[in-house]
């Protein structure tokens, strides 16, 4: 199995949003292995603005935004087929439904193909009826729930209306917050209010419903994968649509808020999201290469926690002299900060002057804009992010940064290095007018930063490095399961990242 990483529910200026679906294509490119781009179609129980005037701005918006998609359909499923590369970048169309009632979702289609139509049911259970209707001519999909956790009747799940046949997939995190459970490191912000413990993820397992996890940023500025707002990971046999579509429905999925965390979680041969037989003594086996240093991974049971374990807990600092001859490590640089909204462009080379780059990830964010209402400057662009040059030992990427909004949002932009070399080689960064280099040492013992003209200019960042014990942990322990019974794994990082299993099912 490969791990793969994508974002199934994010938006752009082919309905209510911003950017264009070009730049969303092209953002996705520097993050993600599968994406679909959502367009917003339809909202069969919309308020109506004569009873509630106060609201009629927002009617507005979305019924321009669905004309928008309607008319622009076609169009865009053809710069999906052009664009998409079976194995390498995998593109699903699909729309959204909102739904007052039953909760939103977001529709993806299996193929590309010229002949798919919107579709604008009555309710989520027509919906879902239409689905039916569809996979038995030969056309097949998914309906995602997401945001789930707003309260029932405001857009919030009704979990009589899950249906697994098309539903093998709820999202637990995105830019509207964390519906884990009622209490969760993402609270939602949203004007469209908080959660409710009856509609969150946690609820829906324990009422009896089988279903994975995933995270997608539902970003409305042409940004699939935008930093810190969601992603989802699979397990695939491959890089290819089918394999992408076969793990969806196979539930071997994990959702994460950010960092790339590689979690594989299995009892005895079970992947994530199978259902195995009740039995004693089973073995439970996890395999965590996280973004950073691991603070705890905690194991529920029937959302009950069972055990926490940290990899740092008791883990000494290396004297130098013990030190490996070569050391594996994840190396962050962060850009940004700055007077608050003052754009930065960053033309930026890194890397390190001994030992090999084993891999790339892109830490880029999008701007933070929810509704149109919010307003952004199209004239700018919405793709500001790339990595230009790919080497052993050296990259080059350039970005746009805004200085941090206010003093809880992290506007910053990123780069991740995965590396193999010795404590004594050097890690740098050089940008225009300024240049920064450490040896490694230097940075397992913390992390170290500066600003590029003195107070309150923009600032750049190498973030600690952690050893492997800290960031890699495998493990197993014994587990008595009874029908019923649901096991699933979530991992926290050190700097406030996070991953979410979607649970083995006992039945």
């Amino acid at each position: 199995m490969r791990a793969l990483y994508g974002d199934i529910h994010n938006h752009c200026g082919i309905s209510y949003g911003h950017g264009s679906l070009t730049e969303a294509l092209a953002n996705a490119r520097e993050r993600l292995d599968f994406v679909s781009v959502t367009g917003h179609a339809h909202w069969p129980d919309m308020p109506d603005p004569v009873e509630e005037p106060r609201l009629k701005p927002i009617v507005d918006f979305h019924q321009r935004g669905f004309a928008k998609l309607k008319a622009c359909w076609p169009e865009m499923l053809r710069e999906l087929e052009n664009a998409n590369i079976d194995g390498e970048f995998v593109i699903f169309p699909a729309f959204e439904i909102h739904s007052c009632a039953h909760g939103d979702r977001n529709v993806l289609y299996r193929d590309i193909r010229d002949d798919l139509k919107i579709l604008y049911p009555v309710s989520i259970p027509e919906l879902h009826q239409q689905l039916a209707e569809l996979r038995s001519s030969g056309v097949d999909s998914l309906s995602q729930p997401h945001h789930v956790g707003y309260r029932q009747g405001t857009r919030g799940i009704d979990w009589v209306s899950h249906d697994p046949e098309f539903e093998p997939l709820v999202e637990l995190i995105s830019m509207h917050g964390c519906s884990e459970s009622s209490e969760t490191p993402r609270p939602f912000l949203h004007v469209m209010g908080p959660s409710d413990v009856e509609c969150t993820i946690r609820h829906g397992w324990a009422q009896g419903h089988v279903f994975g996890v995933t995270g997608g940023t539902d970003h409305h500025s042409a940004h699939p994968g935008s930093y810190g707002h969601g992603m989802l990971g699979v397990w695939a046999e491959s890089g290819h649509r089918d394999a992408i579509w076969d793990a969806f429905y196979a539930r071997r999925t994990w959702a994460m808020s950010g960092d790339r965390i590689e979690l594989d979680f299995k009892i005895d041969d079970a992947w994530m999201g199978e259902i195995v037989a009740p039995g004693a003594a089973r073995r439970v086996a996890i395999d965590v290469a996280a973004g950073g240093a691991i603070d705890a991974i905690d194991i529920r049971k029937n959302n009950v926690l069972i055990q926490r374990i940290s990899p740092a807990l008791g883990l000494l600092p290396p004297a130098p002299e013990t030190l490996p001859a070569l050391i594996h490590t994840k190396l962050y640089l962060e850009l940004g900060w700055g007077p608050r909204g003052e754009r930065v462009d960053w033309k930026v080379g890194c890397g390190i002057r001994d030992g090999r780059i084993l891999s790339v990830e892109p830490r880029f964010r999008g701007r933070e804009v929810v509704s149109p209402l919010e307003g952004e400057d199209e004239e700018c662009g919405f793709f500001e992010s790339r990595v230009t040059e790919r080497g052993q030992q050296s990259i080059a990427f350039e970005t746009v940064t805004r200085g941090n909004p206010n003093n809880v949002t992290n506007a910053s932009q990123g780069i991740c290095l995965e590396v193999e070399m010795s404590p004594d080689a050097e890690v740098y960064a050089e940008w225009e007018d300024g240049s920064v280099a450490f040896p490694l040492r230097s940075l397992l013992a913390g992390a170290r930063s500066g600003l590029i003209n003195g107070l309150e200019s923009p600032a750049w960042r190498w973030h600690r490095a952690p050893l492997p014990a800290e960031w890699q942990y495998r493990g197993h322990f014994e587990l008595d399961l009874e029908s019923g019974d649901f096991v699933d794994v979530r991992v926290r990082q050190t700097n406030d990242q996070w991953a979410w299993s979607t649970p083995v099912f006992c039945r």
